[in-house]
């Protein structure tokens, strides 16, 4: 069913601007009352109307009756006397509980809690209006606060069971074949840096954020990287051209014509990585490679990460590089400086010295 309501401009004009102050104010009934008026002037059916604002279907006949009736007027809420309700114990309890099952299943098409949101979840099944400056301080004290989601995978269980396995049978077993042969553990990794610098946290004046110069070019120098578990050593390789798998094979021709003793590899499942001519390169070196894939979606077990996160925040966090020389010469000095720093590099080892014994790292 329809309901006609017609607003001329200005009055449509002091609805909206009634309507930025509720939202200044937080005054949740007053929004809905507003929002539904401009809907139902728009022409939305009622039962969209009471749909969209979780409002019975007499609340909207109501409130448009209301205005009709008495304008602007029919939009002020008189203050209730005495001091403000306030949720019980088990309705605070019950209150966590959709919290924590999300805005969707209590009805709400979005992912995201909002103190909008939990306004009229409080309102509509408890019957309370908190202002969300008090609300604010109630979410606190139940030990909730305001922040970004981060993503995990929807694999979760079987990827938190195959890092188990990974640490506790994979990475022994391969220390273990590791020491017994002489070998090298190389966690193997790329990154890329770009010539419009990266960002990071630093001290500055109150109310004036940093700025940082760009030249805003898409260019970037991308490294591929091994670190060995047993001595810390480094190698890489720095390259403009995209990560490909010849790219990686040249690579590890390279490590193999510099060292002499087996190579454990470890990396991550790119595709590169994993290519039927990688496989057909590891098949043709198999008395001197072995490899081993890490577990899905797990970056933290791989070390290098952490130089890498090391090395922009030496190289190219806050920093301005006008040319793509410049990027280059400044990421060239700092790998050349970390190749001699093999001590630093086993640091950057303690997940698994902390779980399988720091005299692992320095047999």
């Amino acid at each position: 069913m329809r309901i006609r309501l017609t607003l001329s401009n200005t009055l449509r004009e002091q609805l909206l601007l009634q309507l930025h102050q509720a939202y200044r104010r937080g005054h949740l009934r007053l929004l809905k009352r507003i929002h539904a008026l401009l809907y139902v002037s728009e022409g939305k059916p009622v039962s969209e109307v009471m749909a969209i604002l979780q409002l019975s279907q007499q609340s909207v006949y109501n409130y448009v009756k209301a205005f009709i009736l008495h304008g602007l007027d029919s939009l002020h809420y008189q203050c209730p006397s005495g001091r403000p309700p306030k949720l019980t114990k088990s309705q605070k309890q019950e209150l966590c509980a959709v919290i924590d099952q999300g805005p969707e299943a209590a009805g709400y098409d979005c992912g995201g809690w909002t103190t909008a949101l939990l306004q009229d979840v409080i309102l509509t099944r408890f019957g309370i209006e908190y202002n969300p400056h008090y609300l604010a301080e109630l979410l606190g004290t139940l030990g909730y606060s305001y922040q970004k989601a981060r993503f995990v995978s929807d694999h979760l269980a079987e990827v938190a069971a195959e890092q188990e396995t990974w640490l506790t049978q994979t990475w022994p077993t391969l220390l273990a074949r590791a020491q017994a042969q002489g070998a090298m553990i190389l966690f193997g990794d790329e990154c890329s840096f770009a010539q419009w610098g990266s960002l990071s946290y630093t001290w500055a004046k109150r109310r004036q954020q940093p700025e940082v110069k760009t030249s805003g070019k898409r260019k970037a120098y991308k490294v591929m990287g091994f670190i060995d578990y047993f001595s810390g050593a480094f190698f890489y390789q720095a390259q403009t051209a995209k990560f490909t798998s010849e790219a990686y094979q040249t690579f590890l021709c390279h490590i193999l014509a510099d060292t002499t003793t087996p190579l454990f590899i470890i990396q991550d499942g790119a595709r590169y990585h994993t290519s039927a001519a990688m496989r057909a390169f590891f098949a043709a070196h198999a008395d001197r490679l072995t490899v081993f894939q890490l577990p899905r979606y797990s970056p933290d077990f791989n070390p290098i990460e952490y130089l890498w996160r090391k090395l922009k925040k030496q190289a190219t966090h806050l920093r301005y590089f006008p040319t793509f020389e410049a990027l280059t010469t400044k990421v060239d000095a700092k790998l050349q400086a970390l190749t001699g720093l093999p001590d630093e590099i086993k640091s950057l080892m303690g997940k698994y010295c902390a779980t399988l014994g720091q005299e692992a790292a320095s047999a």
